[in-house]
């Protein structure tokens, strides 16, 4: 794919996401950043089973990003215990994130992708007409 293709591909790409981060109501906005957290984590597995390094961790550092994103808008107060047990998750994978780029083990990516998967079921589960947005994330 020539340079110019793979940018207007790019720039597609980005502003799909625009717009449907525009519309999006909160409980999908929560499901499009556990997308993203799983898509930056499955690249992040490509590139480190391939020896790209410099990409591998640009990509997980998107992923701990997102997942901080996610552990910040968690609503402790509204939200009780549950908030405060995907608090201890979250910073568990982003512990094991940081793990996984110094120590380059593709095993860890897989652990964190699996728990992200299971809280982002439990999410898309719920539905919208069942939210409860007080502890959302």
């Amino acid at each position: 794919m020539s340079h110019m293709r793979a940018s207007a591909l790019s720039q597609y790409s980005k502003t799909a996401v625009e717009a449907g981060i525009a519309g999006a109501s909160p409980h999908r906005l929560i499901q499009m950043l556990m997308e993203g957290a799983l898509d930056k984590i499955a690249i992040a597995r490509g590139h480190l089973e391939r020896g790209q390094m410099e990409q591998k961790t640009r990509h997980i550092g998107w992923a701990l990003s997102i997942i901080g994103g996610l552990r910040a808008s968690l609503n402790k107060e509204a939200g009780g215990e549950i908030a405060q047990n995907l608090d201890d998750l979250y910073d568990y994978m982003e512990r094991r994130l940081t793990e996984s780029n110094v120590s380059n083990d593709v095993a860890i990516l897989d652990e964190v992708a699996g728990l992200l998967k299971t809280i982002k079921e439990a999410w898309d589960a719920i539905g919208e007409t069942g939210v409860d947005n007080r502890a959302a994330g």
